[in-house]
C-alpha cells in the first residue's frame, strides 16, 4: 500500500520504518529540512532501537522517500497519516495548531484527487478534536465530505521511547477509530499481520482510549511510589509488597473493577483507605493519590443523587441497596447514603433488595439496621413489583440478575437511573446511566 507520513519525530519516524519494512511504499513529509534530507540519505532523525537499520535499508531498497511537498505525498499515496506533535498549553489544553495546520494542507491536496483517500491521525488528542479540528479542516479545504468523499480514522499509538520497534509489532492492541466502514477496512490491512486484539469503533472513543491508558500508567507509578514511600516509613521493603501485589491477576491486575459506574462501599475498602490515610497523617507523610480515594468516591455517590433529583419526580423507588449484588451488607453501602439524602429532602421511597431481608439478617447487620438505619427498614418493600408500581423513578443500584429486565418494563412517565449498567447498550428518554 503506498503510504504518506506528515510528521518524521518520534512517531511517524518509527511508522515510517515499520511500514516501509513491511512492504509497504511510504513517503515522509516536514517542514524540517533537514529530517527530510536525513530520511532521503537514508539516516533516521531520531535515536531509537534498530529504526536505523530499517530506515537505511528502507531507503537503499526506495520503498522510503521523504519531500517537503504536500500535494506530491497525498497525490501519490493511499493513507496519510498525521503524527505531528500535541505539545501542552500553559493552561494543560493542547496546541492542535500543528494539527491544524497539516489538515487544512492535506484537505487542500485533496481537493484535486478523485481517488478515495483516507486520512488516519495517530497524534494523541482529546476527545472531540477528530470532529472540532481534524475533520472541519479537512472538508474546508478540500470542499468534500468525510466518511463519504473520503475517510478519516482515529489510531492512537502505543509505542514506548527504547522499546518503540518491538512495542510496534508487538502491540497490547490497534484500535480505530473510524467515521465510515470503507475507510476502517483500508486502515486495517496494515495490521492483517498483527495478533493483538483489533477494536474498530467511533473516533472519541479511539480518542479517549489512548487518555485512559496513558493517565492508567500515571496512577499506577503514583500508587507504587505513595505505597512504598509508606513502606519506607515502616521499615518495610516496598519492592518485596509490590512484588506480592503484582501476583494477583485474577483482582489487582486484570479487567476486575475496572468498569465505571457507581461509588464503592462495604466493610473492607472504605475502612482500609481511611486507615491508611490515617497512617500516612502519622508519620506525617503527603499521600495526594491516597487522600484522594475517598473524595473521589464521595464526588460519584453525588452525582448519583444529583441525576436521581434532575429527574424532577417525589416517588423514588430503589433497586438493590446492599452495597453490591449477592449480598445483604448494607455497612457503608453508598445506596444508604443516598436513600438518607432523599428521605431528608422529603422524597417518598420504596426499596427492595431481596438479600436484605430484616427478619433474616443476624450479627453485625441486623444491629446495623436496627440502630444506625431504622428508618429505613419502614421502607423496605416485600416484592420488586411493588416498587416499579409505585415509583416515577426507579434507581438500580445493585447488578442483581432479577433488575435486567427492568429497563424494558417501564411505563409511561417513568425513568430509570442505572447505576450499575444492568444490561450493555441501552438508551433512550426514560433511561440514564451514571457514565454511559
Amino acid at each position: 500500500m503506498k503510504i504518506s507520513i506528515f510528521g518524521l519525530g518520534y512517531v511517524g519516524t518509527v511508522s515510517a520504518g515499520c511500514l516501509a519494512t513491511d512492504g509497504h511504499s511510504v513517503i515522509g513529509v516536514d517542514p524540517n529540512k533537514t529530517k527530510v534530507d536525513l530520511i532521503n540519505q537514508g539516516i533516521s532523525p531520531i535515536v531509537e532501537k534498530d529504526i536505523g537499520e530499517m530506515i537505511a535499508a528502507a531507503a537503499k531498497n526506495n520503498v522510503l522517500r521523504a519531500t517537503l511537498d504536500v500535494r506530491d505525498a497525498v497525490i501519490n499515496s493511499d493513507i496519510s497519516m498525521v503524527c505531528v506533535g500535541t505539545p501542552s498549553q500553559l493552561n494543560g489544553n493542547l496546541d492542535l495548531s500543528h494539527v491544524r495546520k497539516v489538515c487544512e494542507q492535506i484537505g487542500a491536496a485533496l481537493k484535486e484527487k478523485s481517488a478515495f483517500h483516507v486520512v488516519v491521525a495517530r497524534s494523541t488528542m482529546l476527545p472531540g478534536s477528530m470532529r472540532t479540528v481534524v475533520i472541519p479542516a479537512l472538508e474546508s479545504y478540500s470542499g468534500k465530505k468525510a466518511g463519504v468523499d473520503f475517510g478519516v480514522c482515529n489510531n492512537p499509538e502505543f509505542l514506548r521511547e527504547g522499546t518503540a520497534v518491538f512495542d510496534y509489532y508487538n502491540p497490547p492492541k490497534t484500535v480505530i477509530g473510524e467515521t465510515d466502514s470503507k475507510a476502517g477496512e483500508l486502515l486495517m490491512q496494515l495490521y492483517a499481520k498483527m495478533t493483538a486484539p483489533l477494536i474498530r469503533t467511533e473516533v472519541e472513543t479511539a480518542e479517549m482510549a489512548k487518555y485512559a491508558d496513558n493517565t492508567w500508567h500515571a496512577v499506577k507509578v503514583a500508587f507504587a511510589n505513595e505505597i512504598g514511600n509508606l513502606c519506607k516509613a515502616e521499615g518495610i521493603d516496598g519492592h518485596k509488597v509490590m512484588e506480592i501485589f503484582c501476583q494477583d491477576t485474577k483482582l489487582n491486575l486484570s479487567p476486575y473493577y475496572m468498569k465505571p459506574g457507581f461509588a464503592f462501599g462495604g466493610s473492607c475498602l472504605p475502612k482500609d483507605v481511611r486507615a491508611l490515610m490515617y497512617k500516612g497523617k502519622s508519620l506525617d507523610m503527603d499521600l495526594p493519590l491516597i487522600n484522594a480515594i475517598l473524595p473521589s468516591n464521595q464526588r460519584q455517590i453525588e452525582k448519583g443523587i444529583k441525576m436521581i433529583v434532575e429527574k424532577g419526580n417525589k416517588k423514588i423507588g430503589i433497586l438493590g441497596f446492599s452495597f453490591k449484588a449477592g449480598t445483604d451488607d448494607l455497612r457503608e453501602s453508598p445506596l444508604v447514603e443516598v436513600i438518607e439524602f432523599l428521605i431528608g429532602k422529603g422524597y417518598e421511597l420504596k426499596l427492595y433488595d431481596k438479600n436484605v431481608n430484616l427478619a433474616a439478617l443476624t450479627g453485625a447487620n441486623q444491629d446495623y439496621i436496627l440502630n444506625h438505619i431504622p428508618h429505613i427498614s419502614r421502607l423496605m418493600a416485600s416484592s420488586m413489583d411493588e416498587v416499579l408500581n409505585f415509583a416515577q423513578t426507579i434507581v438500580i443500584g445493585n447488578s442483581a440478575a432479577e433488575f435486567r429486565n427492568v429497563p424494558d418494563e417501564i411505563k409511561s412517565g417513568q425513568v430509570v437511573v442505572d447505576l450499575v449498567r444492568i444490561v450493555p447498550k441501552l438508551s433512550g428518554e426514560q433511561y440514564d446511566g451514571i457514565c454511559w
